[in-house]
């Protein structure tokens, strides 16, 4: 009865929220009945109800001699997006907010923002322009005498995880420092006044006023990027990779798409998918408890 008079109360609020629910209905959960595939060697045109095959296709990914190359590429990659890609935001967001020239920081914040709306496939473009053989970067350490023959950044593995992580963080970082702008905007403007008096300098009013009033949105989105954590990249993957920088790049999602789509293998690759999937819900359910407990913040 709780329920019924919550509803009643609120209904215009989910009246309004009734499109948005029936897309998630038909987009995101009415879907995942294929996921059944997973557990049969699913041939298209036959039915979705036979063949079964219990655990044999999570069983057959860990046994793939690729397995280790994978999942050490896949974690790599996703750490090094979390412990770089995570605090740029925060950071650009703070020393944005330090920023007195209100046409200057509109200025920063608009150039910050444009590289998340360039597609991957102009982004790899520049990166090719920038490092490829006859790239500006090569040519330019050959002029100035640094170097005699040019740097195979796109062709050498070991340069494949800075080259990816950068882009990431160009790409994304403007667009991400939107949320945190918008919690620093929340701050009472008298805690910075008080500070102030109590003889806080400009660094001193961030660490002890702006940080601490933003925690919550921290806690929170650090929370659903856990979720995230086995999503290394996909697009960047196919278009910056090469054949010989594969035990580079090969993560889970580029894994799938080649047995799953390439090779018609559509079961298999369900059932990778599939895993990576539990995986990043089991570690968003344990960080918000944890954070629960120990930060009194949670998503739910």
């Amino acid at each position: 009865m709780n329920y019924l008079r919550r509803f009643s109360r609120e209904r215009q609020i989910w009246l309004i929220s009734l499109p948005i629910i029936l897309w998630v209905l038909v987009f995101s959960y009415f879907p995942m009945y294929g996921l059944i595939i997973a557990f049969q060697n699913y041939v298209p045109g036959q039915t979705m109800f036979g063949n079964w095959v219990g655990f044999d296709n999570f069983i057959r990914f860990f046994q793939e001699p690729d397995f280790w190359m994978i999942m050490r590429n896949t974690i790599v990659i996703s750490m090094l997006n979390l412990l770089i890609g995570f605090p740029a935001p925060i950071i650009l967001a703070l020393l944005l907010n330090e920023v007195r020239n209100r046409a200057f920081k509109k200025t920063i914040q608009s150039l910050s923002y444009i590289p998340y709306f360039i597609s991957w496939v102009v982004v790899a473009s520049i990166a090719f322009t920038l490092l490829g053989n006859d790239g500006i970067i090569n040519d330019l350490l050959q002029r100035f005498g640094f170097i005699h023959n040019p740097i195979q950044f796109l062709g050498e593995g070991k340069y494949f995880w800075a080259i990816l992580t950068s882009s990431n963080v160009w790409k994304d970082v403007g667009f991400s420092s939107i949320i945190y702008m918008s919690a620093i905007a929340g701050i009472d403007r008298e805690q910075y006044e008080a500070g102030k008096v109590d003889g806080l300098g400009r660094f001193g009013l961030a660490w002890h006023i702006t940080l601490p009033g933003i925690r919550s949105t921290i806690v929170l989105l650090f929370i659903l990027a856990l979720g995230g954590i086995l999503n290394a990249g996909f697009e960047q993957q196919l278009l910056l990779g090469s054949p010989t920088t594969r035990d580079y790049y090969e993560v889970i999602d580029t894994y799938v798409y080649r047995f799953g789509v390439q090779f018609g293998n559509y079961s298999y690759g369900t059932a990778v998918g599939l895993m990576k999937s539990l995986i990043g819900l089991t570690l968003v359910i344990v960080a918000n408890k944890l954070s629960k407990r120990y930060m009194q913040t949670a998503i739910f």
